[in-house]
């Protein structure tokens, strides 16, 4: 598996601020990489650095000869002078040296693979999450050695995902993907990268999925801990040691005093990784109130400019309840969350609600700030204080929960970043007792430390959740049951989202069309007949053995062997061409068959 770049003691600070320092690490072929870390720690930097758009202030980057990488941002642009989305493509691949038919070819395979029905369509008609594809599948087209991809899931809705997943792990060039959706890590990485100052390198490389990397990181975390431990009762003995005041008289006295100066110097490097991890404060306050029930929708309806979103449709929620709330966009997922807060009536049906019932409600278009307040006026309405849980906390205590420095105290919320304001939003509704938390896209530019928390402070709620996210880890996590809309009055119910996989996953499977049947006669010799007739079989044989290929390239236990994850690999590009060959041939006979035949 040969080497596409490598990353040589690289660092880059703004201002007197390092994001990362003497970064060292390599990026082969075959890998794909997810790319995690904490909000400003750098990875969208590194990202660019990587595609050659900023420079290091230290290190260099090296990179293999004739390297051809591609890099999709986190905001797509797209030039108004491409009428269509097919037009957009092929002006995408004219600068790689192809003839116009490989052009053609090239951009139709594609996408038709991305799922685009209309090629024609234009592209100022897209969504945000078609545009997204769009971006995507333009990077893939030119089909780079390697791929640099920065937030590739943002404006994908869950179906969208889903497609990225299958599309990004049936590519045969190396890529690198900053993200902070867990589920899709799991499914699509062969190996994680954390970049983060706890580490002493800068940085924490596992080969494997995420619970690969989740586990191999404990046993890290745990491992310097116990390290720190050791070296703590070691460097007390040494210092009780040197307050006797010994004279250096002898080589093995100076040698003592320069082994605990040096212990010193490492205990306390191991102190300040340790106490580089922080995320958000985040823990809600449940009203405690003991009722059973605390709303009953009893068939209750609900159409839009003259389109049904749902109903009849029943639903309750009591303490305890989490329920996980699925459906594309327009399907009336924020409707049915403003007709359980209240804000909304149905149109039909009965609705019964608990005395007083309190009901918090995160909304995802932050509608519920206003930009031109201070952070400190959002964090604290009135005076210095705040009361949380019976107790008073000064404004400049509680921001520190939350991770916002004194200095940003005086700026007003327009200057934060999505991130920031995410966690503006969380620190106000968690001086709010509630019966029902509604969280619309909480976890939207979340970095995975403080998801970990919200996920934490969400299953410990004493009240009811209903959550609407992308972000399937944390929908697995907490959810006890799932309600998916599908955008047509339906509502369908499931027990967790592994069911509603599957019965996605059926749905698709019986809007696709069949594989063409091979007929026992035709314009074949007999040979070629009893080849025809085996077609279908020597596929999902040939198939089958890409799967096992790609499962053992993917086994952690042979990553740190270079020659034996060169052999798997070179074994899947075999497999693989064996699929695409069948294809082929299996068109041939196809094709001379129905000649045979007079069709």
């Amino acid at each position: 598996m040969g080497i596409l770049l490598s990353c040589q003691r690289l660092s880059k600070s703004y201002g007197v601020r390092p994001l990362f320092e003497h970064l060292t690490f390599g990026l082969f072929e075959g890998e794909r990489t997810g790319l995690i870390g904490p909000n400003g720690s750098g990875k969208s930097t590194l990202l660019r650095i990587l595609a050659g758009l900023e420079t290091v202030d230290e290190g260099e980057v090296v990179s293999r000869r004739g390297l051809r990488v591609g890099y999709l941002p986190q905001e797509d642009h797209f030039e108004e002078s491409a009428a269509s989305v097919r037009d957009h493509l092929v002006g995408a691949l004219q600068d790689l040296g192809l003839e116009e038919y490989e052009i053609d070819i090239r951009a139709d395979s594609w996408l038709e693979s991305a799922g685009f029905s209309d090629p024609s369509l234009g592209v100022s008609a897209l969504s945000g999450g078609w545009r997204k594809r769009l971006a995507i599948v333009t990077q893939v087209a030119r089909e780079p050695d390697l791929l640099l991809l920065d937030e590739p899931t943002n404006h994908l809705d869950l179906d969208g995902v889903m497609w990225l997943e299958r599309f990004l792990s049936g590519l045969r060039f190396a890529f690198l993907a900053v993200t902070h959706d867990r589920r899709f890590l799991e499914r699509v990485s062969n190996r994680v990268i954390e970049l983060n100052k706890r580490y002493g390198d800068g940085h924490f490389s596992s080969a494997g999925s995420y619970s690969d990397f989740l586990e191999k990181r404990e046993a890290l975390f745990a491992a310097q801990q116990v390290r720190a431990d050791s070296l703590q009762n070691i460097v007390r003995g040494e210092i009780a040691w040197l307050r006797k005041g010994p004279k250096a008289r002898s080589t093995k006295q100076q040698a003592r005093i320069d082994r605990a100066g040096e212990m010193i110097g490492d205990l306390a490097e191991l102190k300040y990784r340790n106490a580089q991890v922080r995320s958000a404060d985040i823990d809600f306050s449940g009203s405690e109130r003991q009722t059973k029930s605390l709303v009953r929708f009893s068939k209750i309806e609900k159409s839009m400019g003259g389109r049904r979103l749902f109903g009849p449709l029943d639903l309750a929620l009591g303490p305890g309840d989490c329920l996980g709330l699925l459906g594309a966009n327009g399907s009336g997922k924020s409707t049915l969350l403003k007709i359980i807060s209240g804000q909304l009536e149905p149109d039909a049906g009965q609705v019964k609600r608990a005395d007083k019932l309190e009901v918090v409600v995160f909304d995802q278009h932050r509608e519920q700030l206003d930009l031109d307040m201070s952070l400190k006026r959002a964090l604290c309405l009135a005076g210095e204080h705040v009361e949380y849980k019976g107790s008073r906390i000064h404004v400049y205590g509680w921001a520190a929960r939350f991770l916002f420095r004194q200095e940003q105290m005086e700026q007003p919320l327009r200057r934060l970043s999505g991130g920031e304001r995410s966690r503006v939003l969380i620190a106000r509704l968690m001086l709010r007792p509630a019966d029902i938390l509604l969280l619309d896209e909480p976890t939207n530019d979340l970095d995975l430390p403080s998801l970990e928390v919200l996920e934490a402070s969400l299953r410990d709620f004493s009240g009811a959740v209903v959550l609407v996210t992308h972000d399937r880890y944390l929908l697995d996590r907490i959810s006890r049951s799932i309600l998916a809309l599908d955008g047509k009055g339906g509502a369908h119910a499931f027990a967790d989202l592994e069911q509603w996989e599957a019965s996605l996953k059926t749905d698709q499977q019986d809007a696709q069309p069949s594989r063409p049947k091979p007929a026992p006669r035709g314009g074949l010799s007999g040979k070629e007949h009893r080849e025809f007739s085996k077609m279908e079989s020597s596929i999902a044989s040939a198939e089958a053995k890409v799967a096992q290929a790609r499962r053992d390239l993917e086994d952690p236990g042979v990553a740190v062997d270079a020659r034996a994850l060169a052999e798997r690999h070179q074994r899947l590009v075999e497999a693989e061409a064996a699929v695409a060959g069948l294809y082929v041939r299996w068109e041939q006979l196809e094709t001379r068959r129905g000649v045979g035949e007079g069709d």
